[in-house]
């Protein structure tokens, strides 16, 4: 077992974790042997061994002290919650509610962990998109916590070294019930894919590696970060 796929004795954080690539990942870790807890809206559709579920909200101020006040270490968060409204994002209210989840919600839970993270000389994981770095006409909303996300991270990563490390991953067009209604037959989807170099939408567990390679020692010199999962997207 390498250095990027050894968390036997750690414990990690993951938000968003009841569903789409949250919970991939909180299953990733857990194979790859880390003690998880995976907090997110509603119960997931499966509970994969060594995943612990908790019912929170990122957009609670109490949500992530409250799950923390139980834990006596953290080796890693894995900030995956967030939301998408498509063609509403417009109206500021909406606006408003996707960035207090997606950027805001990433800050709420990142600064919680901070001191076990830094008792640990542990790692934080954001969920950026290709979005952060090109518009999005219908989600200026989603497209805008995005982009906040690069800068928030590369800020944490600065002010928390070096005993914190905080990086992101970039996914591009991913199988979930986010982009649905994009992949169905005839629609937005077959322009994504003609665009794409690998040719496929790219699937959660895409992300796992390399969410476990910036978590892990193997990426001990690597911080401030954001790695694209994108299948080539943005190289296009």
């Amino acid at each position: 077992m390498s250095a990027a796929d050894d968390f036997a004795g750690r414990r990690v954080l993951v938000t968003g974790g009841t569903s789409g690539i949250g919970l991939a990942l909180a299953a990733g870790f857990a194979r790859a042997g880390a003690d998880v807890t995976a907090v997110g809206l509603g119960s997931a559709a499966v509970s994969p061994d060594g995943v612990t579920f908790a019912e929170g909200d990122v957009t609670d101020p109490a949500c992530v002290p409250a799950l923390l006040s139980g834990f006596d270490r953290l080796d890693a968060v894995v900030c995956c919650a967030g939301i998408i409204r498509r063609d509403d994002e417009y109206d500021a209210d909406i606006f408003a509610q996707v960035l207090d989840v997606n950027l805001t919600g990433t800050m709420r839970t990142m600064t919680a962990c901070h001191t076990l993270l830094r008792e640990s000389h542990g790692s934080a994981v954001a969920t950026a998109s290709m979005l952060s770095y090109v518009g999005g006409p219908r989600v200026p909303g989603y497209a805008a916590s995005k982009g906040g996300i690069v800068a928030l991270v590369k800020s944490l990563a600065v002010a928390w070294a070096p005993q914190v490390r905080v990086n992101a991953i970039a996914p591009g067009w991913i199988a979930t019930a986010l982009t649905a209604t994009l992949r169905e037959p005839g629609g937005a989807g077959d322009a994504i894919l003609a665009r794409t170099p690998l040719g496929r939408w790219g699937a959660p567990e895409d992300l796992v590696g390399p969410a476990l390679f910036l978590c892990s020692d193997a990426a001990r010199f690597v911080t401030g970060a954001v790695l694209p999962v994108d299948g080539g997207y943005l190289a296009a």
